[in-house]
């Protein structure tokens, strides 16, 4: 396809894994589903569903999906108020997508448990968010680095330094060395 006016071509898009659909994580997720440079093909999260997340107002989290969905009856898989987990983060993206893009192709949105299997099968993805717990920023920055992916970070970049210097140490080489020419 051709991009033209208003429209981005889809080889001109960011492809995104996104990594935690937590409270925080799926708060995040709704201004990247609106930036048209960027298209989230994946989910990795180890809760399937909302089961036991909190948030500052029971119904404030889901009401915000529900706007960006344009679906006012949206519910969050489980019958839980409050939005989270990978089933909940697929139908989230697959959901905005054909309301807020529905001349688009969209072939559907991935979802994993594992974030090792979803970086090992997700060839076509540039790049991952990552919205984990702070204790895993650092490890699955690198492991995303070692398979020649970007990263998006939230804060902080580790909660360890040699781990926050191994992931800075390696964003440099990649700047330098495109993963291709290192053998990953």
């Amino acid at each position: 396809m051709l991009g033209g006016p208003g429209y981005i071509a889809p080889s001109d898009k960011i492809t995104l894994g996104y990594i935690g659909i937590g409270t925080q994580g799926v708060r995040e997720l709704l201004p990247l589903l609106a930036n048209t440079q960027i298209q989230v093909t994946s989910v990795c999260d180890p809760n399937k569903t909302a089961n036991g997340y909190k948030d500052w107002s029971k119904e404030g989290l889901r009401n915000e999906v529900r706007k960006a969905i344009k679906n006012p009856n949206w519910t969050p898989g489980g019958n839980y108020s409050i939005p989270g987990g990978r089933d909940n983060g697929k139908e989230i993206v697959e959901s905005y997508y054909a309301s807020q893009r529905p001349d688009e192709k969209y072939k559907g949105c991935s979802s994993y448990a594992d974030v090792r299997e979803m970086l090992d099968k997700e060839k076509d993805m540039d790049a991952v968010k990552i919205m984990t717990p702070d204790h895993l920023h650092g490890i699955l920055s690198i492991a995303a680095l070692k398979k020649g992916k970007h990263i998006l970070l939230h804060k902080p970049l580790s909660n360890r330094l040699l781990e926050g210097k191994k992931v800075i140490e390696m964003a440099k080489e990649q700047c330098y060395h495109p993963p291709d020419t290192l053998g990953f």
